[in-house]
């Protein structure tokens, strides 16, 4: 018999161990096959610890650093909404040796199938990624869903790619903030119009300051986001350009600032289902809402600071991914906030949050696996779209793409923390449901084992609990003492 019991808890354990290194304290861990570049998993950790002396910071065990992070940010972003997906995956099948760089961009195109850039295997953004040694290296990839490539191009073409996009024709859109110009291109590479002029930076009607996305309205005309120089400084561009569809130059409007129509790192662009352009306003913690005149609508903070913004105009469901905020803290005994205060956007958990385009409300949530306080600068995604299942995808600056599964039974998140698994009783945290619990799946497998003729009712264990009567007459059903004809106790 205690052999029975010691074999269940012992299975139990192992499946516990599995799920805490998919969604503790850290990303979980790449696989051998896996194309994820070096840093992917890092959290963005520094590999040596500091030397000490003056500005040292404790570093406390893990699990035990003493602040924690609010259910809402100070800015309104919740933290504690459901996940209905699984674990991220690496996904995205890579040419023999090659591995993810940083990346900032994943998107859908029409006919189903995924593209994304990174920066030819090499981790960083901006400056010259794509140059030099690397100008022989492909950064364009398109993949079906399962993950496997079926093509790759763009070795020499761009300096440092950002964000690219696929219309609703089929044409590539892409932003190479290091050459500060956007491309279109065919699906093979073939570039069909230039805007900007190569390594020229400036604030020109034809000019770039490290371009970051583009979007195309439903008449063509071109929506440029420009751009990602100088965030938390007063230097750098701050604006939306817009061009018809030729590339003429119709408006531009913003500048660096706080207030409504003013912007700071404008990170991503995206239109909802009504023609409303909705910008990341990475360094101010917001979505700015706009008509395509540049007329402002709204400002919205609750779905955290923005790297990357995709909108389902079937449905007008949003997904945003932050993949940068933070305050002052690590545990890496290093202060974690540089001197602009660049990406401060205290009481916000990393992740990526879904809701409404139409209303701004937000109904989910894909946590970080990187926990709190946050080692890096960046992680989980930057960028984000969707495939026709709803299973979710984010680009990682760290360097990798991963797949967030939808769960087939719709259940609410399952993760776990220093004291065991949250969500069940008192143990607070992230709710999941009763038969996930690891120690109650142990005891029915107990019972089914020691008693095979238990009932294995989720409910209770037993003969008490919801449902007990109906087990009762299941029990004497099988013991021979119930009178079929009438239901009555023979």
């Amino acid at each position: 018999m205690w052999r029975i019991v010691l074999a269940v808890i012992a299975a139990t354990v192992m499946a516990g161990a599995s799920i805490f290194a998919q969604s503790g304290g850290g990303a979980p861990m790449a696989s051998s096959s896996s194309s994820a570049g070096p840093l992917a998993h890092s959290c963005g950790t520094p590999a040596a610890q500091p030397a000490g002396g003056r500005g040292q910071q404790p570093i406390f065990p893990p699990g035990q650093y003493p602040v924690k992070l609010p259910a809402v940010s100070l800015l309104g972003a919740r933290n504690d909404l459901p996940n209905p997906y699984q674990a991220g995956v690496d996904w995205g099948q890579l040419p023999e040796g090659r591995k993810w760089g940083s990346t900032a961009s994943v998107v859908t195109a029409p006919d189903g199938t995924i593209w994304v850039t990174d920066r030819c295997g090499v981790s960083g953004a901006g400056g010259t990624t794509c140059a030099g040694p690397n100008a022989n290296v492909n950064p364009v990839f398109q993949f079906d869903t399962s993950g496997k490539l079926q093509k790759s191009w763009g070795a020499g073409m761009f300096v440092s790619p950002h964000k690219l996009i696929v219309d609703k024709n089929g044409n590539v859109w892409m932003a190479d903030n290091g050459g500060h110009q956007v491309f279109k291109l065919t699906q093979d590479g073939k570039v069909l119009m230039t805007l900007g002029k190569k390594g020229v930076v400036g604030a020109g009607l034809d000019e770039f300051d490290a371009p970051t996305e583009v979007a195309i309205a439903p008449n063509g005309d071109i929506f440029i986001a420009d751009g990602h120089t100088g965030g938390g400084t007063a230097v750098g561009n701050a604006r939306i350009m817009k061009f018809d569809k030729d590339g003429k130059f119709i408006k531009t409007w913003g500048k660096k600032g706080m207030g409504p129509g003013e912007f700071d790192v404008v990170h991503t662009l995206a239109f909802d289902s009504r023609g409303r352009l909705f910008v990341g306003d990475r360094q101010n913690n917001r979505i700015q809402i706009f008509d395509q005149d540049g007329k402002f609508i709204a400002q919205w903070f609750q779905f955290g600071r923005p790297s990357g913004i995709y909108i389902d105009t079937r449905t007008d469901t949003i997904y945003v991914a932050d993949s940068e905020s933070r305050d002052a803290r690590t545990n890496t005994g290093q202060l974690g906030l540089p001197q602009t205060g660049y990406a401060f956007n205290p009481g916000a958990q990393r992740g990526i949050r879904i809701g409404s385009a139409r209303d701004g409300s937000v109904k989910s949530f894909i946590p970080d696996s990187c926990t709190y306080p946050y080692s890096g600068g960046s992680s989980l995604a930057e960028g984000v779209t969707i495939d026709a299942q709803g299973n979710v995808y984010g680009a990682d600056f760290l360097g990798t793409v991963r797949k967030f599964a939808k769960k087939k039974d719709g259940s609410l998140p399952f993760a776990w923390n220093e004291k065991g698994p949250s969500g069940f009783g008192e143990r607070g945290g992230v709710h999941a449901p009763r038969a996930l619990d690891p120690f109650r799946v142990a005891r029915r497998r107990i019972r089914r084992e020691l008693h095979p003729s238990a009932d294995d009712a989720t409910s209770g264990i037993g003969n008490r609990g919801p449902g007990a009567p109906l087990r009762r007459v299941h029990q004497r059903r099988r013991n021979g003492r119930l009178d079929e004809s009438h239901g009555r106790r023979a």
